[in-house]
C-alpha cells in the first residue's frame, strides 16, 4: 500500500512493515513476520522494484514480530540489518524477556495469535549478524534514516526519522492498535519491558515536524506527533501504567 510519494506499507494493522523508496534504492523498516515475505516481493514489484533494490533493513527493536524475514534478506540477498546495540543480542536470539500481557480480550488476542500462526510468526529465524547502531546515527541508506533512542519497550528500542518520507517510524514505542484488547488510537504498546521508561522516552519525539507517525501495529497516524504523544500519556495515566 502506498502511503506517500516515498512511503509504502505491507502487512496490516496487526503487524506492519514499511518501505522507503528513493532513487537510490529501498530501505525496509522492520521485517514483520516471516510469512510476510510474499507481500514484500509483491509490493516491491508494484513499485517497479525488486529485492536487488533493497539496501538495508532497520529494526525498531529486536522482538520476533519485527525481525521476521530479516535474516532471509541478509543471508540470501546480502542485505545488512541494523539494530540498536542494546537490542542486538535480542535480535540474534541470544536473550529474551517475558513481559506481562496485562489486560486482554479474547477476540483481539485470538486474532493476533491466529495472524502470527498464519504468517509463521511463531517460528522466527534470529539474525546471524547485525550492524549495531546508536542514538543520533544517520545511516547511509536510502532516505538517510536517523536513529532516535527510545528505551522502554525494550532496552534498544528506537524511532527512525526519515525526512524524505515525512515520517517517524516508532515500532512499539507506542501503538495505535492494542493487539491484545483491540483498542485503537495512540496508546502504550503491550509486551513492554519498562512501561515508565517507555512513556518518558516519548519526549524525544515531540520536536519532530512530520506528517506520519508509523507504529509497528495499528493504523498510520497523521494527527500530529504532539497529539499522538498526548494521547499515549493520557491512556497510560488512565490505565495506571
Amino acid at each position: 500500500m502506498k502511503i506517500g510519494p516515498s512511503l509504502h506499507r505491507i502487512g496490516n494493522d496487526i503487524v506492519a512493515v514499511y518501505l522507503v523508496d528513493t532513487p537510490g534504492g529501498v530501505t525496509v523498516i522492520d521485517a514483520g513476520m516471516a510469512g510476510q515475505w510474499k507481500e514484500l516481493t509483491a509490493e516491491l514489484a508494484a513499485m517497479g522494484r525488486s529485492l536487488d533494490d533493497v539496501r538495508g533493513v532497520v529494526l525498531t527493536h529486536g522482538d520476533s514480530d519485527h525481525i521476521g524475514f530479516a535474516e532471509r534478506l541478509r543471508r540470501d540477498h546480502g542485505v545488512p540489518v541494523y539494530v540498536h546495540e542494546a537490542d542486538a543480542a535480542r535480535a540474534r536470539g541470544e536473550v529474551s524477556t517475558k513481559p506481562g500481557w496485562g489486560h486482554v480480550k479474547l477476540g483481539a488476542t485470538t486474532r493476533f495469535l491466529w495472524y502470527a500462526i498464519t504468517k509463521n510468526g511463531l517460528r522466527t529465524t534470529p539474525l546471524a549478524a547485525v550492524v549495531e547502531v546508536h542514538d543520533g546515527d544517520v545511516l547511509e541508506l536510502p532516505g538517510a534514516p536517523r536513529v532516535i533512542s527510545m528505551p522502554g519497550h525494550s532496552p534498544g528500542s528506537i524511532a527512525i526519522h526519515v525526512p524524505v518520507a515525512d515520517a517517524v517510524f516508532v515500532g512499539d514505542a507506542l501503538t495505535t492498535l492494542h493487539v491484545l484488547t483491540g483498542a485503537d488510537g495512540p496508546q502504550p504498546a503491550p509486551f513492554t519491558d519498562d512501561p515508565d521508561t517507555a512513556i518518558a522516552s516519548l519526549r524525544r519525539l515531540q520536536d519532530l515536524d512530520v506528517t506520519w507517525v508509523l507504529p509497528g501495529h495499528g493504523t498510520p497516524w497523521n494527527g500530529g506527533v504532539e497529539e499522538a504523544v498526548r494521547r499515549v500519556r493520557r491512556a497510560a495515566a488512565a490505565s495506571g501504567s
